[in-house]
């Protein structure tokens, strides 16, 4: 099969597509679609690689039956929104096991499938990721240009307060070029116990922004017999 590269030296003095025979035309039709489709899909793969999602797990997926309390409509409700076009931020809380970083992998999962660039990593992973960087400004400003951005497990990390500040420099920075998720076991008032009231208050604040906190309860999905 012709790759695009032969296909354009093949139509390279076509000025005007309606003089084409309609086999051509066809033809053409038929090979830029699978081109595209082909290349859609290898940046789909590669944007996989680079997210840092170990497992799959898709929105069909989830047991909304298990936890009626889990609010689906707000979750639907936000998946409805512009969410992928206009920056805006959600929290997910509540505690271990009711599903809070299934659904936010579901929407990573479905960020990317789109072609957006998606980072999700827990707030230990990105804490390890802060040590080991070159400079602390290249690490800010890299997480706070990435168009999707999950921030898994706050509240099961403790932070310096060098890494509290850049967290809150991220978020910041963000606010008005991304969409941040975040999950969390921490009710707003207890987050106090990652970062100092005043960062807290700050990273809360910026989070608020265009944003939006659900709150899911309910048992274990791990305890399920």
């Amino acid at each position: 099969m012709m790759n695009l590269s032969d296909l354009w030296k093949h139509f390279r003095l076509l000025t005007d597509m309606t003089t084409l025979p309609e086999k051509d035309k066809e033809f053409l039709q038929r090979f830029l679609t699978e081109e595209y489709q082909k290349r859609t899909q290898k940046r789909i793969e590669y944007l996989m690689r680079m997210s840092g999602i170990k497992r799959i797990k898709l929105m069909s997926d989830f047991d909304w039956k298990f936890n009626p309390k889990v609010p689906r409509d707000k979750i639907m409700e936000f998946m409805n929104t512009d969410w992928l076009k206009r920056p805006c931020n959600v929290v997910i809380m509540g505690p271990a096991g009711v599903g809070k970083t299934h659904i936010a992998t579901s929407l990573c999962h479905e960020a990317l499938t789109k072609g957006h660039q998606t980072m999700f990593l827990s707030l230990f992973d990105l804490a390890g990721k802060m040590a080991k960087a070159k400079t602390l400004y290249s690490f800010v400003e890299y997480y706070s240009k990435v168009p999707v951005l999950c921030l898994d497990e706050l509240g099961y990390a403790m932070l310096t307060k060098e890494q509290a500040d850049c967290i809150f420099q991220i978020i910041s920075k963000r606010t008005e070029i991304g969409t941040t998720i975040v999950t969390t076991n921490l009710i707003p008032s207890l987050w106090g116990k990652i970062f100092d009231t005043v960062t807290a208050s700050a990273i809360l604040d910026r989070l608020s922004m265009n944003g939006r906190f659900i709150t899911f309860e309910g048992r274990s999905y791990r305890n399920r017999q």
